[in-house]
């Protein structure tokens, strides 16, 4: 294979893995296409929950035709024991010719063993393939290995100057329906949708995906250091419906604990700080549950908490064509900077305009 058949079957390998992002938690969106003689004769990607692997679909599928073949997969093929036997040890059982890779997982289960199990077995292997494409679909996986926490997203809908509500405090709608319906597709791709306790109470919201076909729910998840949340609203009916988990501080009260998961939610306990939940901690609970890819839509204070502590790694943002004026609650609570060269700075990806409102996308660093 030339150098430029290599980047384009390992691109369809990348997107097609992307289709698992937020249906694949803990592991990581992987994608394999399997080629033979200028024909594609398998392709996969990771099964919703994680299983099966993306290079046992495409194994499945090319069957007989594997054997000589080249197998092109997004992220190093698995080298430990789980629930199914590790995928270096399958690609290499199927007689495969040469396997071509973006990245090495960092994992430490596998961390360059995939690769080595296949050179043993004689398998040609070339890695670094569109890597930087490739870590951009694995980030959210690549964070919680590396830094024990799933990625962040902060995704703020606002008037161009930076406000969410008016004073009184009425905030729908600020953006238009195509900004409002693209928020369900980001839902969808995260493992999870955030909010913070004071966002639940003003606005009772579902958290849920909708209107896009989407059959498999991201967790929701409400930090509420007191678990005082109303019982009666939208998340309590549907708490037994879509996942529900409710961070909360040790103040939380034994009823509140109580009623809560008496309606079907998980609670997560974490330490406070000054008074509020340690958003360190809050992360790093995630992590270990498992989640790579978290979706955080409000609010203000929670947001400054985040990006204070250096948390958020990406900004989806929406502006709106409206002014609000100084009287109107910010997007972004107070974060009592020293001096403007400590100010959190992203750099610009891309924006582009969706329905009447303008969307930036931006990444920390």
């Amino acid at each position: 294979m030339s150098a430029e058949e290599d980047r384009r079957y390992l691109a369809l390998a990348i997107a097609l893995g992307a289709r698992g992002l937020g249906r694949v938690w803990p592991n990581p969106a992987v994608g394999c296409v399997i080629v033979k003689e200028g024909r594609i004769v398998g392709r996969g990607w990771t099964q919703d929950g994680g299983r099966p692997h993306a290079e046992t679909v495409a194994l499945a599928q090319a069957g007989a035709r594997a054997r000589g073949a080249t197998a092109y997969v997004s992220l190093e093929p698995c080298a430990h024991h789980g629930r199914t036997p590790p995928c270096a040890a399958a690609l290499a059982g199927a007689g495969l010719a040469r396997v071509v890779t973006a990245i090495t997982d960092p994992d430490p289960r596998v961390a360059g063993g995939g690769h080595e199990i296949l050179r043993q077995a004689g398998i040609a292997v070339t890695t670094g393939v569109l890597a930087d494409a490739a870590t951009a679909v694995q980030t959210g996986f690549l964070t919680r290995i590396r830094d024990g926490r799933p990625m962040l997203t902060l995704k703020l809908a606002t008037s161009f100057d930076g406000r969410i509500a008016t004073g009184s405090g009425e905030s729908r709608w600020i953006t238009g329906a195509e900004a409002r319906r693209m928020v369900h597709a980001m839902r969808a791709t995260h493992d999870a949708v955030m909010v913070g306790g004071g966002t639940a109470r003003a606005d009772d919201p579902a958290l849920t995906v909708r209107d896009i076909g989407v059959t498999r729910q991201p967790v929701r998840i409400v930090c509420a250091r007191t678990l005082d949340l109303p019982r009666g609203g939208t998340l309590a009916a549907s708490a037994a419906a879509a996942p529900l988990w409710l961070v909360h501080g040790p103040s939380a009260p034994d009823q509140a604990r109580d009623a809560w998961t008496g309606l079907g939610a998980r609670l997560i306990e974490v330490p406070e700080q000054d008074g509020a939940l340690s958003v360190g901690a809050l992360m790093a609970a995630l992590g270990a549950e498992g989640l790579t890819r978290v979706f955080c839509e409000g609010g203000g204070t929670f947001a400054a908490a985040l990006l204070r502590a250096g948390l958020v790694d990406e900004i989806r943002h929406f502006a709106a064509g409206l002014a609000l004026g100084a009287d109107g609650r910010p997007a972004i609570g107070a974060l009592t900077l020293p001096s403007l060269a400590a100010a959190p700075r992203f750099r610009l990806k891309d924006s582009r305009t969706v329905g009447p409102d303008v969307l930036s996308h931006w990444l920390r660093g």
